[in-house]
């Protein structure tokens, strides 16, 4: 019988038939999930993670709550796939709805953070392994010997881990295969670390530490949602407190996630843990290799990773059993995603612990005014440590006022802080110095005719980066070559470097202590995450003399030797219109001066400034923290700033200025008439070019129980639809202003 070709074909790719539709949202920018037919003899529910049609394409999915909506399912497009894995718990897909209605974003691209490991979606293949079922060999050598030795304890081993321990060559154990004395096995994929033991090295608190940590304790113990913020100066033992925190939570069978600012940094962290839980947590960041965040997604989701320790995009893992979440250095800038979905991780940890019902523990030497209101007003418990641990001593902090003490012609460093810097190096002990900025200057310009190097893709001026010999924008990596002669007036040898970086204050310690081990530590700084993780365990190891360091090392590293931290411009943070300025630069060199005696070894900070009489300097070199944050949260009340008021940010970009101006225009026309919310703008962002787009802002500002996204939701729907190039970006509490 035969058959004709085109029905063969059309059987081959008919769809199954299909009795119920189900919602399924894609990693798609759109407002709501998308209906597909199940086919029969296909089981899913919400949370599943399915393989859907998207046009011509194969796009992952998630099924959504919702339940049908009444259209024939023979009309709709059927799910593909269903992925052998865990769904996706109840609590997790609350989540990702809870961020996307409060940050106005596409749910689709919430959830879409939640799936960014898709070859993690099937079950991890079995490892081939090799069980001993017996005999022995005609010919028995020392190393095959010892490879029955170790094999005789009748667990089933890998070929490379079993010649390993043997301590031969994997060809030792391939003679024995073929002679028929091990047997072919199939293992479970191994862990990615081992499971931490809550009791391998139980911590030594005294007084303040010890009376922390029950107070943690007992609020992980009833098992519900709570939020704690433990308070301490830099050194005074915080990790260790909430290492018990951790500890209780294992023992109650939950998993934990430990959300740190630079987790690609801290090895140091990573071996403190393991101290503590004799392993080291997973970890989970931008730079770790694909297959290893496959296993760990996996992993988190069955449940077999009790804890990971991660960046913020760690708090969208689809954990098994999550009842602790750990936000370390909870004031870190870090913690802001400024791109795409817009969310600050440290305020989505406390929205995951309430819909997850456990606690969430906040933590830092410097405390976000946000989250020090919310201590004094109850919303959140407060746990103070005032005193380092052990007999370390704060640093004793001095002013420099460059007014009195100017460094020498062309120099950047008072004559104060390099008399300090040479006692220092004399006892053997190390020095860092602090400039948050990078490369070798600011600012190049031409000595005859004034031409300033500016980026033609963005409106700020190129860095001069030494080392590297190039001019570089740090908005767009745009770079080139620094040039010998002015591109404008033809004239060689006048360029002129304007302002220090740390490449240029490396330099002026280069003339003043040729023979010092000098180490520039700098985000930018050739070999990546990996050098850098070198050069900071050097550090800590005594192999430089004189540090020089961007914001990188203000991140809880811990160097024993250092004992003298000169703030090269303490003046730096505050020369701009951020309302946080003043707060942020407090953080800053309060955490930067922290690196220094730690162990115990007298200590100094130096911060040179031409503001000595300022705040926020007088309350670094006092000590008296409560008496700024006291008069930084009056200020921020009389403004109704946040945490007493609220803001959101619009930027809206166009390849024109005129096609950004009318459209930002056009937006601020459309915006209801509310009491209690006004629209600041539109005006030309601090960065007005970035990329060669230009770029207008508007700022939503509104009283503390103002219904924000419900104004803007309607100034929104009202607005100018995006046309050509204009493009529109939202950002509800926004931590960056330009």
């Amino acid at each position: 019988m035969s058959t004709d070709s085109s029905d063969l074909f059309g059987a081959l790719f008919e769809a199954p038939p299909a009795n119920r539709t189900v919602p399924v949202l894609v990693p798609m920018p759109a407002p709501k999930p998308y209906s597909y037919s199940v086919p029969d003899g296909m089981a899913v529910e919400p949370g599943s993670v399915v393989q859907v049609p998207l046009g011509p394409r194969q796009v992952i999915g998630v099924v959504w709550d919702g339940g049908e909506d009444g259209v024939d399912p023979k009309k709709l497009r059927p799910i593909s796939h269903v992925f052998d894995c865990p769904p996706l718990s109840r609590e997790m897909r609350d989540f990702i709805d809870w961020v996307a209605t409060y940050t106005l974003s596409p749910p689709g691209l919430v959830a879409r953070m939640a799936l960014r490991a898709p070859n993690a979606f099937e079950p991890e293949p079995m490892v081939e392994g090799l069980k001993l079922v017996g005999g022995e060999p005609e010919r028995m050598t020392p190393a095959r010997a010892r490879v029955l030795d170790t094999a005789s304890d009748g667990f089933s081993w890998t070929r490379s881990g079993l010649a390993h321990a043997a301590g031969v060559s994997t060809s030792v154990v391939d003679g024995l295969i073929t002679l028929g004395i091990f047997e072919t096995v199939f293992l479970p994929p191994p862990p990615v670390v081992a499971m931490p033991d809550p009791d391998f090295a139980a911590a030594r608190l005294e007084g303040p530490q010890k009376q922390a940590a029950e107070e943690i304790v007992s609020d992980v113990r009833k098992g519900e949602f709570s939020v704690s913020l433990i308070d301490g100066v830099t050194g005074s033992g915080k990790t260790e407190v909430y290492f018990e925190a951790i500890a209780e939570t294992l023992k109650r069978g939950k998993q934990v996630l430990i959300l740190l600012p630079e987790i690609a940094l801290t090895a140091s962290f990573m071996e403190r843990f393991q101290d503590r839980f004799g392993a080291k947590p997973a970890e989970w960041h931008s730079d770790l290799a694909p297959r290893m965040r496959e296993k760990v997604w996996r992993q988190a989701v069955t449940g077999e990773v009790r804890v990971v320790a991660g960046a913020r995009s760690a708090l969208f893992l689809p954990f098994e059993d999550l009842g602790l979440i750990i936000v370390d250095e909870e004031h870190d800038p870090a913690y802001k995603q400024e791109d795409r979905v817009f969310y600050n991780a440290r305020d989505m940890a406390v929205v995951r612990g309430r819909i997850g019902d456990f606690s969430v523990i906040l933590v830092s030497a410097t405390p976000s005014v946000e989250s020090q209101v919310n201590g004094q007003s109850g919303r959140y418990s407060t746990v103070h440590l005032p005193t380092r641990f052990g007999d370390a001593a704060m640093p004793d902090l001095h002013l420099v006022d460059m007014r009195r003490h100017a460094p020498e012609r062309g120099g950047f460093l008072s004559p104060v802080l390099i008399r300090a810097i040479g006692k220092t190096v004399e006892k053997r002990e190390q020095a860092l110095l602090f400039l948050n900025r990078r490369g070798y200057a600011p600012l190049t310009l031409c000595r005859v005719c004034g031409h300033r190097f500016q980026c033609p893709q963005c409106s700020s001026w190129l860095v001069e980066h030494r080392f590297r010999k190039q001019l570089q924008c740090h908005q767009c990596g745009h770079a080139e070559r620094t040039p010998e002669a002015c591109p404008e007036c033809g004239t060689l040898d006048h360029l002129v470097a304007c302002g220090p970086g740390v490449e240029r204050i490396a330099e002026e310690v280069e003339r003043h202590f040729p023979e010092a081990r000098t180490i520039v530590l700098s985000s930018d700084i050739m070999g990546g995450v990996k050098r850098l993780r070198l050069e900071l365990e050097a550090i800590a190891k005594g192999e430089a003399d004189i540090v020089i360091g961007t914001q990188l090392v203000a991140k809880g590293h811990n160097f024993p030797l250092m004992t003298l931290v000169g703030i090269v411009d303490a003046d730096l943070g505050l020369a701009n219109g951020d309302p946080r300025a003043a707060e942020r630069t407090f953080q800053l060199l309060s955490q930067v001066t922290g690196r220094a005696g730690r162990t115990g070894l007298k200590s100094h900070g130096l911060l040179q400034t031409y503001q000595p009489q300022h705040p926020v300097m007088q309350a670094i070199v006092s000590g008296d923290s409560d008496a700024f944050y006291e008069r930084e949260i009056t200020e921020r009340e009389r403004a109704l700033l946040p945490p007493f008021g609220r803001l959101a940010s619009i930027i809206v970009s166009a390849e024109t200025r005129h096609d950004a101006e009318n459209h930002a225009r056009g937006m601020r026309n459309a915006a209801p008439q509310v009491s209690g919310i006004s629209v600041l703008g539109p005006a030309e962002a601090p960065l007005a070019l970035v990329r060669g787009r230009h770029r207008f802002r508007l700022l939503v500002h509104g009283r503390r129980n103002s219904d924000m996204q419900g104004f803007l939701r309607a100034m929104l729907s009202q607005s100018p639809k995006e046309r050509g190039s204009v493009q529109v970006q939202l950002d509800i509490d926004p931590q960056s202003f330009l």
